[in-house]
C-alpha cells in the first residue's frame, strides 16, 4: 500500500506539471498574438497618410487602399482581443488552478502521512507489549525451574525454597499482566490496521482521485477556451475581410480620371496661331515677282507685311508657352494667386464655405451661452452668471476674426470671378485695337481693367503675406511703405490681445500696449498702426480698441 501511496504521489506531481505546461505554451501563444497586432498596428501606422485629409488625394483607388488599412487596424484589434481572451479565460484560469491543484495535494498528502504514522505508532505498541510479554514469560519459566530445583534439593534451607516460590509466582504474574496488556495492544493494533486499510487510506486516494479528475476536466474546458477565443472574433475578421474586398471592388478607374481632368483644368484658352513674320522687306526686288516664290501675297503687292507687334495677343502667347512646358514654381499664398483662376476659384469658395460651417458653430456657442447666462441670472443657485462671460468674449471674438476672414476671401473670389467673365470681352478688344498696354498680364492670363487696379489692390489684401513668400503684386505696398514722408496720426488704439506679427508688414503688439493709429481699417480686417518707437505695420482690427481725433474720419470695421 506504500508503494500505490508513492505512486499517487509521483502521479499528481506529473499532473500538475503538465497542467503548467500546457499554461506555458498558452502564454507563449498569446505573446505571439500581441506580437502579431502590435506589428499590424505598426504596419497601418507606417502606411496611414501623414497629411491632412483635406490634402490627401480623393482617387478611388487611394479611399480604398485606406479603407483596406481601417479594416486591417481592425482585424489587428480581434487579434488583440484573441490574445486578451487567452490570457484572462486560459492562461489566468490555469494559474490560479495550479496554485489551488497544489495546495489541494499537499493537503491529501499530509494526511495520508498522518495516517500512515499512527498506524506505525500502533504497531511499535503491540511489538513492545509483545516483546515485553515475551521476555516476562521467559523470566517466569526461569524461577519456575529454579523452585522446582530447590524444591526436590534435600541440602536447600525451607527460607530459600519459600524464596524461590516467591519469585517463582511474582514473574508468573508478571507474565499474565504483560499477556493481557500484549492482547489488549494487538487489538487496538488491528482496529486501527483495518480502519486504516478500510477507510483512511481508501478516502485519501479517493480525494486524489478525484482531484485529478477534475485537473483532466480542467484542462479540457480550457483546451476548448483556447479554440473559442479565436473562433469567437472569426465573424468580426470576416467582416473586415469583406470590408477589404469591398474597397477593392470601389476602385473606379473613370472616377479617378475625372478627377484628374477636374484637378488640372487650367482655365486658360489655348494660344492661337503664330503670325508669319517677313524679315524680307528690306532686300532690293530686281528680279520679277514670281523670283520670290515664298514671299506673302500682300508684299507681292506692294502692302506692307504685318509687323510683330509685342501687344498683339498672338504675340502674347509666346509668354504662355510654359503652359505647355514647365511651368515656374509658384508660392503659396493666402489668395491662391499663383493658381489658375479655375483653380483658384474653387479653392477660394471651398475655404468660404470652411469658414462659414466654423462661424455658424461660433454662433451657435454663442446662443447656448447666452440661454445659460439667462437661466443662471433667473436662478442663481444653478450657476454664477459672470463665469460666462469669458467664455462669451472669446466666442465673440472668434466670430469677429471668422467674419474678417470670410470677407477677406469673398472679395478675392469676387476678383477672380469678375476677371473671368470679362476675360473673353478684353480680349477680344485687344485683338481688334491692339493697345493692350505692354506689361498688362497678370500670371493667370488674364488682363486688369486699368491702371488705377494695380494701385488700389491693398484695398482688397489679405492678412499680410507669409515671410519669405513674394508678394504676386509688386505694386501692392509700394504706395504705403516707399513713402519718404510719415501718415499723420488719425488715432490711438489699446490692445485687447496680444499679436505675434510674424507675416511681412504686420506689427508685433502686447496686451494693453497703446499704438497710434495712421490709417483705417478699409473693409480688409486690418488696422494699421505705429508704435511709439516709430515701427509701424499692420494689426488685426477685431485686436484693437480704436479711439479717433475728432476732426479725423470713423475707422471702418466689420462685425
Amino acid at each position: 500500500m506504500s508503494d500505490q501511496f508513492e505512486n499517487l504521489d509521483k502521479h499528481t506531481q506529473w499532473g500538475i506539471d503538465f497542467l503548467e505546461r500546457y499554461a506555458k505554451f498558452v502564454k507563449e501563444r498569446l505573446d505571439i498574438e500581441q506580437n502579431y497586432a502590435k506589428q499590424l498596428r505598426n504596419l497601418v501606422k507606417k502606411y496611414c497618410p501623414k497629411r491632412s485629409k483635406d490634402e490627401e488625394p480623393r482617387f478611388t483607388s487611394c479611399l480604398s487602399f485606406y479603407s483596406i488599412l481601417n479594416e486591417l487596424n481592425d482585424y489587428a484589434g480581434q487579434r488583440e482581443v484573441v490574445a486578451e481572451d487567452m490570457a484572462h479565460k486560459v492562461y489566468g484560469e490555469l494559474m490560479r488552478y495550479s496554485q489551488d491543484l497544489k495546495a489541494e495535494r499537499k493537503h491529501h498528502l499530509q494526511e495520508g502521512r498522518k495516517a500512515q504514522q499512527y498506524l506505525d505508532h500502533c504497531w511499535k505498541q503491540m511489538d513492545n507489549s509483545k516483546r515485553k510479554f515475551e521476555r516476562e514469560c521467559k523470566e517466569a519459566e526461569k524461577s519456575q525451574v529454579t523452585y522446582d530445583r530447590l524444591d526436590n534439593d534435600i541440602n536447600a534451607t525451607k527460607s530459600e525454597v519459600e524464596k524461590a516460590k516467591a519469585q517463582f509466582y511474582l514473574r508468573t504474574h508478571m507474565a499474565d499482566e504483560s499477556k493481557n496488556e500484549y492482547a489488549a495492544q494487538l487489538q487496538n493494533f488491528n482496529a486501527e490496521q483495518w480502519k486504516h486499510f478500510n477507510n483512511a487510506i481508501p478516502h485519501i486516494f479517493k480525494n486524489l482521485q478525484d482531484m485529478d479528475e477534475r485537473r483532466t476536466v480542467k484542462l479540457g474546458e480550457t483546451y476548448r477556451s483556447f479554440a473559442e477565443a479565436e473562433r469567437r472574433v472569426i465573424p468580426i475578421i470576416s467582416k473586415c475581410l469583406e470590408g477589404m474586398v469591398s474597397a477593392a471592388k470601389a476602385v473606379d478607374e473613370r472616377r479617378d480620371s475625372s478627377i484628374v481632368v477636374e484637378s488640372f483644368k487650367s482655365g486658360f484658352d489655348p494660344p492661337g496661331d503664330f503670325p508669319f513674320e517677313d524679315f524680307s522687306q528690306n532686300l532690293s526686288r530686281t528680279g520679277s515677282d514670281g523670283t520670290i516664290s515664298n514671299t506673302p501675297k500682300a508684299d507681292r503687292d506692294g502692302a506692307p507685311a504685318p509687323r510683330s507687334d509685342p501687344k498683339h495677343p498672338m504675340s502674347r502667347t509666346k509668354n504662355k508657352l510654359w503652359l505647355f512646358g514647365k511651368k515656374p514654381k509658384a508660392p503659396s499664398l493666402e489668395d491662391f494667386s499663383h493658381l489658375p483662376p479655375e483653380q483658384r476659384r474653387k479653392r477660394l469658395q471651398q475655404r468660404i464655405d470652411e469658414l462659414s460651417k466654423e462661424l455658424q458653430k461660433e454662433m451657435d456657442q454663442r446662443d447656448a451661452l447666452n440661454k445659460m447666462k439667462d437661466v443662471y441670472e433667473k436662478n442663481p443657485q444653478m450657476g454664477d452668471p459672470s463665469s460666462l462671460q469669458p467664455k462669451i468674449s472669446e466666442t465673440i471674438c472668434n466670430m469677429e476674426k471668422l467674419r474678417s476672414e470670410i470677407h477677406k476671401n469673398e472679395t478675392w473670389l469676387s476678383e477672380v470671378e469678375g476677371k473671368q467673365s470679362s476675360r473673353g470681352d478684353r480680349r477680344h478688344s485687344a485683338d481688334n485695337h491692339h493697345h493692350t498696354p505692354q506689361g498688362r498680364e497678370s500670371p493667370e492670363g488674364s488682363y486688369t481693367d486699368d491702371t488705377s487696379q494695380e494701385h488700389q489692390t491693398p484695398h482688397h489684401r489679405s492678412s499680410p503675406p507669409q515671410p519669405g513668400h513674394p508678394n504676386p503684386d509688386p505694386h501692392e505696398f509700394d504706395d504705403e511703405f516707399d513713402d519718404d514722408d510719415p501718415l499723420p496720426v488719425i488715432g490711438h488704439c489699446k490692445a485687447l490681445y496680444s499679436f505675434d506679427g510674424q507675416n511681412e508688414g504686420t506689427l508685433v503688439m502686447a496686451e494693453d500696449e497703446v499704438l497710434y493709429i495712421i490709417e483705417q481699417d478699409k473693409g480688409d480686417g486690418w488696422t494699421r498702426a505705429r508704435k511709439q518707437s516709430g515701427e509701424e505695420g499692420y494689426v488685426p482690427t477685431s485686436y484693437v480698441e480704436i479711439t479717433l481725433e475728432k476732426n479725423s474720419k470713423g475707422a471702418v470695421t466689420y462685425i
